[in-house]
């Protein structure tokens, strides 16, 4: 979660503004129906009279035009006779009724919507200027209860573009925020246009709007295709960036597929040779990367390659289309790109934004679709300060979760996913907030953590949180869970961070944590794989940089290093960055070797980030969300440079673990499991800790010892199993290839000299 991002300022003309017509007159339109209630109502499959044509608007941090003009249309303004009748309540968004299509949309408050549709370009070159017609919305035909709907003829099944005007009370103290001057994205909508080029700056912010395609065959999954459904003991999650993956000159790729769904199949054979069995992605909802552009500020110089700053939950994101392909096409891309990686037999989990929206805080509004449609229902407001939005996720606004209009919002967008994209699961950013009320007070029993725990088309999903949010409501371990939830485990990362740099008093909880956070988890029917093991994440330090900073580096970010967190529990390994000397480079490789090492031994999940199989440096950046440069794009010539040496090793270790059933328990250890060669909890110097992991079927135990002090310890190695012999797989002091060796070398004798910051790992074998 980019907890750093803040929130911007608006670049929408004032409402003023926006009622003028070129002419000075009202622009008011003469429509088929009055706005809103009381109005001459509509007829039934009437072909439309006088309605609205307009210009788009010029959106700029500069905005304030806008032509807009009354008129009878003729043919060649529409291209085709267009009907309506009332519509129909369900579903929201487009759907396919009869010979028409139907738009459906909730607002509880609003008191006028009107549906703005962008007609097909004839030979308009400037498609900003393309014109709009909008049909009125009356509140006793085209309303039932709560949504507002239309059925309309004449409409192409494919590549309209839409959007909603609505207006209602004006009364900020009450929570609203309407404005009818704004056009609104369909929260509904499947599809999202706008920009077609990632990152590509212009004058003028993009306008979302709603798009569809019922012309598409259906998507050919393929007649052998099947889903992997890994048991969740399996699981190696490899947490990483769709753009930034193949972003980079390195990558090899075409520049037109660099970046793209497409370019993301080229490179699973990296996966594949690393050995991991399932990715999670970060953001592929529909995101605005130049949200820091719309006025000047300090960080207007980035660009939002994370993407925690959701514009729409269903569509995906359309700028990872290959060669500027657009929402169709970046549809059909991801969906090949899963079933290339399910053919591959790697999951695919999103990290998955319901927390908060691109839409900023009330000091600084950015209206594009919540917040005029329903600011009061959508989110949280602070009914005791004028109704201000509460900000419990860092960027200015809170979704109101729990409320039934919102739940089944998200459940609706999660159920899409995994039936139109086939997802395998989800990991929630900032999952705590899932967990608050309407008043933003936590839930004992949240609704919506409920029924997506419950949901049967989410049944076969991993369902993962991150079980803290930004306004203190830490849950790493108490998440609820209806036995279903799995977590980050936060304080897995901060207490093996802790030990690995050689912090006293940290032995005994290592053991915990590499026995599986019972402490944690080992409640009612939960297992040690709802702990997410991790030491590194998107945010953050590198593992590279782990063992390089001391301090965060984040000037680049123009926060004048206000931004990321203070506490890594990282250490430099005596300099700080970049260095050519070579003992403090060995220990770096070693303390990198230690770490992953340490997480592939442990019970639970493990999960590691992009980059660090090949020791990726963001240069001491532990926030760096807005840089589309070598700082988070994936580097393929290092990986090529260290291919032989640091990557082997990472590889070979999961390789391992993947190997070994007994690392990979799904129940936790007990007494017979696992023993522990100690005799010193109590020692807070102490910084050495070894034990034996039993196999009650075959006998190959595993022998694992990790060596914080910086000096050798002789340990004690006790005699293998019966008839079987230790063989030494892994020491992290020994150069490459001998730092891990799958097969084992034979190892003889009764001890073991294991050198400072190091650690091995030997195993029982015929």
């Amino acid at each position: 979660m980019d907890s750093s991002v803040s929130t911007n300022r608006s670049p929408l003309r004032s409402a003023a503004a926006a009622r003028r017509s070129s002419s000075g007159r009202s622009a008011l339109p003469n429509r088929v129906a009055a706005s809103g209630c009381g109005g001459a109502q509509f007829g039934k499959a009437q072909r439309f009279g006088a309605v609205r044509i307009a210009t788009a608007r010029a959106h700029s941090a500069n905005a304030g035009k806008s032509v807009t003009e009354e008129r009878q249309p003729t043919v060649a303004d529409t291209k085709m006779p267009l009907k309506y009748s009332s519509g129909k309540a369900s579903p929201l968004g487009v759907s396919q009724v009869g010979s028409g299509l139907n738009f459906a949309i909730f607002s509880q408050h609003a008191s006028a919507v009107t549906l703005c549709i962008k007609l097909p370009t004839r030979g308009i070159q400037d498609e900003e200027n393309a014109e709009i017609v909008e049909f009125a919305l009356d509140c006793q035909e085209n309303k039932t209860g709560d949504v507002w709907h239309v059925s309309v003829e004449g409409l192409p099944t494919s590549g309209v573009l839409y959007g909603y005007r609505v207006n209602g009370p004006q009364g900020w103290e009450q929570g609203h925020r309407f404005d009818s001057s704004i056009l609104l994205l369909d929260p509904y909508a499947k599809l999202v246009s706008g920009r077609n080029y990632f990152g590509v700056d212009s004058d003028k912010p993009s306008q979302p709007f709603g798009t569809y395609d019922f012309d598409s065959s259906p998507f050919d999954w393929g007649v052998d295709y099947q889903l992997p459904n890994l048991p969740e003991t399996d699981l190696v999650v490899y947490e990483m960036n769709v753009r930034a993956y193949t972003a980079d000159e390195s990558s090899g790729l075409d520049p037109a597929v660099r970046g793209s769904y497409l370019g993301f199949i080229d490179k699973i054979p990296h996966l594949l040779e690393l050995g991991v069995n399932a990715v999670e992605l970060l953001p592929v909802f529909e995101f605005d990367e130049l949200e820091f552009k719309r006025y000047p500020n300090p960080r207007d110089h980035m660009v939002n390659t994370w993407g925690y700053s959701t514009i729409n939950f269903f569509a995906p994101m359309t700028r990872y289309a290959s060669a500027g392909g657009g929402p169709i096409a970046a549809s059909r891309e991801l969906k090949q790109m899963v079933k290339a990686l399910h053919n591959a037999g790697i999951e695919v989990i999103l990290d998955v934004v319901y927390n908060h929206t691109n839409e900023a805080d009330d000091a600084n509004p950015y209206v594009t679709s919540f917040r005029g449609i329903d600011n009061k229902v959508y989110y949280i407001v602070d009914p005791n300060n004028n109704a201000q939005l509460l900000n419990f996720s860092g960027c200015g606004n809170t979704l109101n979760c729990n409320h039934p209009v919102v739940m089944e919002l998200i459940l609706d967008s999660l159920r899409h996913w995994v039936q139109e994209y086939h997802i395998d699961g989800f990991r929630f950013d900032l999952a705590s907030v899932l967990c608050r009320g309407p008043d933003g007070c936590p839930l004992d029993a949240p609704p919506l953590i409920r029924e997506i725990a419950k949901d049967s088309v989410l049944s076969r999903c991993k369902i993962i949180a991150e079980p803290w949010d930004c306004g203190g409501l830490y849950l790493v371990g108490r998440f609820p869970n209806w036995d279903r939830w799995a977590e980050w485990n936060g304080k897995y990362r901060d207490d093996m961070r802790r030990f690995i740099k050689g912090e006293p008093g940290m032995k005994g909880v290592l053991a915990t944590r590499v026995s599986g956070s019972a402490d944690l988890y080992q409640v009612n029917k939960r297992k040690p794989y709802h702990g997410v093991n991790f030491i590194i994440a998107h945010d953050g330090f590198t593992l590279c940089d782990l063992v390089s900073y001391n301090l965060k580096h984040n000037d680049a970010n123009g926060e004048s290093g206000r931004d990321g967190c203070n506490d890594n529990f990282s250490w430099n390994c005596g300099v700080e960055g970049e260095t050519n000397d070579l003992n403090v480079l060995a220990l770096r490789s070693r303390q990198m070797k230690n770490f992953h090492v340490a997480l592939m031994i442990s019970q639970g999940t493990p999960m590691m980030l992009m980059g660090d199989e090949y020791g990726h440096t963001r240069y001491g950046n532990n926030n760096s969300y807005g840089h589309d440069t070598c700082i988070n794009n994936f580097q393929w010539g290092q990986l090529k440079e260290r291919r032989n040496g640091h990557f082997r090793f990472f590889s070979e270790m999961i390789k391992f673990r993947q190997n070994n059933p007994i690392l990979k328990r799904d129940r936790f250890l007990n007494k017979n499991d696992v023993t522990w060669h100690e005799n010193c909890w109590d020692n807070m110097e102490s910084k050495f800790l070894a034990f034996t992991i039993h196999d009650e079927n075959s006998g190959g135990d595993i022998y694992v010892a990790f060596n914080a002090h910086d000096y050798f310890v002789d340990a004690v190695i006790p005699p293998a199993p019966h008839l079987k012999r230790w063989n030494r797989v892994v020491d992290t002091n020994l150069e490459s290839p001998n730092d891990i060796v799958p097969e084992g070398a034979p190892f003889t004798g009764s001890g073991y000299r294991i050198a400072p910051y190091s650690s091995i790992l030997l195993k029982a074998t015929p």
